[in-house]
């Protein structure tokens, strides 16, 4: 081997990135005054891409392999002009690294509630936050468009224009959707892919590929879950009456159990007994309200025996059909033995003996049952 030949071998090269960082979207190589010798190796490993800048334009783009940069099998060197030195002198050229990988857990959010409008809750406000994942699909276009002359590229650097897309695409989205609000949990695999492919096309214009977006939450503001969680409640509860009598229970169980004794167990079933009468008083004030549906001011009616409309207690006869109100006569007891007879019964069914009043002999007034004098005149009564 020649001196010349020596030298020759000293200029090769080894043109490799090994990533460490995790987030390096492009990486410059550092070539000393960007001279590239002739049979310089270049290492472009899976989920990388080498793209040569000549003169200031893009003169190739390598994918995953070995290379060696001479003038004989290198299709860069074609579009680099001619060797001017036999192949022996370097040529002028920038190598940049493209990180291919899929890039993911990136976050995004709405920095603001949007609104919506929903057909449960009227006008709401919604927030939202996920993950999305990108590649860079378009070395070319990547360089062209984002990264420019940059030594080194981040998703830090791109991140906060790419969350701004995709919180705008969110926006339109689900107001596009007319998903109700409450439904939306049960939708976001599918607003999910459906916004994927909208901003898709997008993203292409940045080089870039969107191959994941994933919504994790959707919320309501506080004042609307409030009034969920109270609708929840009362469904949960079911009959009131039934509920109320289960607290009564539970506050006789608790008294009794209480070390306190008599005092406690008597506070105990008045607390329970008290609780219990002012839901039912609540309960029965609020049904007659709405029976008669004219509040505070409501007067108690009857129904007419022979039309059937409501007419006011304190009328004789109907305010519809003008029939006489007749008003049923109330049960009354056995004037001997005090058992409960029908209306207008003259015998009891018990005893037999006869309801009609005892009259006095001398003044005809009426006299209760066991009255030796009358009441009126002071008559014995025979």
């Amino acid at each position: 081997m020649g001196i010349l030949d020596a030298i020759r071998t000293q200029f090769i090269e080894v043109i490799e990135w090994l990533d460490d960082t995790g987030n390096t979207m492009l990486f410059r190589f550092p070539v000393h005054g960007q001279e590239i010798k002739n049979g310089a190796r270049l290492t472009v490993r899976e989920s990388q891409a080498a793209v040569f800048v000549f003169q200031g334009q893009i003169a190739d783009v390598f994918p995953p392999g070995l290379y060696t940069i001479d003038g004989g099998n290198t299709p860069v060197l074609t579009k680099l002009g001619a060797w001017q030195h036999g192949f022996t002198s370097p040529f002028k050229s920038e190598v940049y690294f493209v990180n291919t990988k899929q890039f993911t857990d990136l976050k995004w959010g709405t920095p603001n509630p949007v609104m919506m409008r929903d057909t449960d809750f009227g006008m709401v406000r919604l927030r939202a936050f996920g993950i999305y994942s990108i590649r860079v699909a378009d070395p070319r276009a990547f360089i062209k468009e984002i990264a420019g002359t940059n030594g080194r590229f981040e998703t830090e650097d791109i991140e906060g224009q790419l969350r701004r897309t995709l919180v705008s695409g969110f926006s339109d989205a689900v107001a596009e959707s007319k998903i109700a609000a409450l439904d939306l949990a049960a939708h976001y695999d599918e607003l999910g892919g459906v916004l994927r492919s909208k901003l898709d096309q997008e993203f292409k214009s940045f080089g870039l590929e969107l191959t994941k977006f994933v919504i994790e939450n959707i919320s309501l503001p506080p004042e609307v879950e409030a009034a969920m969680d109270k609708r929840t409640s009362m469904g949960v509860i079911g009959d009131v009456n039934r509920y109320t009598q289960f607290q009564a229970a539970d506050a006789m169980r608790d008294a009794a159990q209480n070390q306190s004794g008599g005092a406690g167990l008597g506070a105990g079933l008045g607390a329970g007994f008290a609780v219990g009468n002012a839901m039912a008083g609540a309960l029965g004030n609020a049904t007659n309200s709405q029976s008669s549906g004219s509040g505070a001011g409501s007067v108690a009616t009857i129904i007419c025996n022979k039309c059937g409309a409501a007419t006011p207690a304190s009328s004789k006869f109907c305010n519809e059909c003008g029939a006489k109100i007749e008003v049923a006569a109330a049960a009354a007891p056995c004037v001997k033995c005090g058992a409960t007879l029908h209306p207008g019964a003259k015998f009891c069914s018990e005893c037999g003996a006869s309801q009609e009043k005892q009259k006095c002999s001398n003044c005809q007034a009426e006299l209760p049952s066991g009255t030796k004098f009358c009441n009126e005149c002071g008559t014995k009564v025979g």
